[in-house]
C-alpha cells in the first residue's frame, strides 16, 4: 500500500514537464526577444494613441479612418522634420566643405585661449590631416553605418505597422477579452483590464506632453541665442524626448554640435542648458507628470527607468513604466484589495 504523505508518480510527472515547459518557452522567448520587445513597444503605442482615436470615433469617424487619420498627422509631422532639417543641412554642409580652409587659416592666425590651443595642440593641422583621411575614413565605414541605419529604419517600420494593425484591433480585443473574464472574479478582472489599459493610456499622454514641453524649451533657448536651424531642432528634441530618461540628452548632442559651430560660447550655453534640463526633466518633470498620469510614486518611475535602461536600452526605457503601472493595479486589486480594505465595525 502506498505511503499518502508523497504525492504520486503522475504528480511529479506533471510538475517536471510543466517546469520543462516554462524553460523551453523562456528560452524562446528569450531567442527571439528583439521581436517581442517591437510587439510589445507597438501594443504600448496602440493603446495610448486608442483615447484619440475613440475622440474621432465620438465625433462620427469610423475607427478605420481615425486611425489613417493618426498615421498621416504622424507622416506628416516626420514629414515636417525632414522639411526643415534636409534642405538645411545639405545647404549648410556645402558651405562648411567651400569655408573649411578659410576656417584653418582663421585657427591658424587666431589670439586668447583659442590661439593658446592652437600653438600648443596644432590643431590646425591635426584638423586638415583628419580632412584628408575623412574621404577614406567615410567609405571604409559605410557598410555599417548602412546597416545600422537599414535596422534602425526596419525596426522604425515595424513598429509603426503593428501599432496600426493593433489600433484596428484593439475595440474588437477589448470585447474579446472582456468576454473571456467570467467567473467568481469577473468584476474585479474586467476592472484589472479597464484601468491597465487607462495607466498605458496616461503614460503615452504625458510623455507627449513632457516632449512637447523638452522641444518647445530647446526651440526657445535656440532662438534667443541665436542658434541656426531652431525650428528643426526643436523638433528634433520633441522626437528624441519620446524616450524617457535619457531622450533630452540625446537630443541635446546634436544642439551642441550645431551651436559650436556658431561660436565656443554658444556651444557650451547649450550644453549646460540641457544639462540643467536633463536633471529637471527626471527628477522634477517626469516624476510629477507620470505620478498623475499612472499613479507611480517619484522615487518609483525614476528607479524603474534606471531598471528598464539597464536591461533592454532604449527600448526597455521606454516601455518600463507602463509596465510597472500594469504590474501595480494587479498586485494591487488581486492580493492587496482585501487587505487594505477597512473591517467592518
Amino acid at each position: 500500500m502506498g505511503d499518502d504523505r508523497f504525492p504520486s508518480m503522475g504528480y511529479w510527472a506533471r510538475t517536471t514537464l510543466t517546469i520543462a515547459g516554462v524553460v523551453l518557452l523562456l528560452s524562446g522567448a528569450w531567442k527571439v526577444r528583439n521581436i517581442l520587445l517591437l510587439v510589445l513597444i507597438s501594443i504600448v503605442l496602440a493603446v495610448g494613441l486608442d483615447p484619440q482615436v475613440r475622440w474621432l470615433e465620438r465625433h462620427r469617424v469610423s475607427r478605420p479612418w481615425a486611425v489613417t487619420i493618426i498615421g498621416l498627422l504622424a507622416v506628416a509631422f516626420l514629414a515636417l522634420f525632414a522639411w526643415l532639417v534636409i534642405p538645411q543641412a545639405v545647404r549648410e554642409t556645402h558651405e562648411l566643405a567651400t569655408n573649411f580652409p578659410g576656417y584653418l587659416d582663421r585657427l591658424r592666425t587666431s589670439t586668447g585661449t583659442l590661439g593658446t590651443l592652437e600653438a600648443r595642440y596644432h590643431l590646425s593641422e591635426r584638423l586638415q590631416q583628419a580632412s584628408t583621411q575623412l574621404p577614406e575614413l567615410a567609405i571604409g565605414k559605410i557598410p555599417s553605418i548602412t546597416a545600422g541605419a537599414g535596422s534602425v529604419i526596419a525596426n522604425a517600420l515595424t513598429v509603426a505597422v503593428l501599432t496600426i494593425y493593433f489600433l484596428l484591433a484593439l475595440e474588437r480585443g477589448h470585447v474579446t477579452a472582456t468576454a473571456m473574464l467570467t467567473g467568481e472574479h469577473e468584476e474585479r478582472n474586467r476592472r484589472i483590464l479597464d484601468e491597465s489599459l487607462e495607466r498605458v493610456g496616461g503614460y503615452v499622454t504625458g510623455n507627449i506632453l513632457i516632449s512637447i514641453i523638452a522641444g518647445t524649451l530647446a526651440f526657445s533657448v535656440l532662438t534667443i541665442l541665436g542658434i541656426p536651424f531652431a525650428a528643426a531642432l526643436g523638433v528634433w528634441v520633441a522626437i528624441a524626448d519620446l524616450i524617457p530618461g535619457v531622450g533630452a540628452m540625446i537630443g541635446a548632442i546634436v544642439c551642441v554640435i550645431v551651436a559650436l559651430f556658431s561660436s565656443i560660447a554658444d556651444g557650451v550655453i547649450v550644453a549646460v542648458y540641457f544639462i540643467v534640463y536633463q536633471r529637471v526633466e527626471n527628477y522634477v518633470l517626469l516624476p510629477r507628470v507620470m505620478t498623475k498620469a499612472i499613479d507611480l510614486s517619484a522615487p518609483t518611475v525614476i528607479v524603474t527607468l534606471l531598471i528598464g535602461s539597464s536591461l533592454a536600452g532604449l527600448a526597455g526605457a521606454l516601455i518600463a513604466l507602463p509596465v510597472v503601472a500594469a504590474i501595480k493595479v494587479v498586485v494591487r486589486e488581486v492580493w492587496l484589495q482585501d487587505r487594505t480594505q477597512p473591517e467592518a465595525a
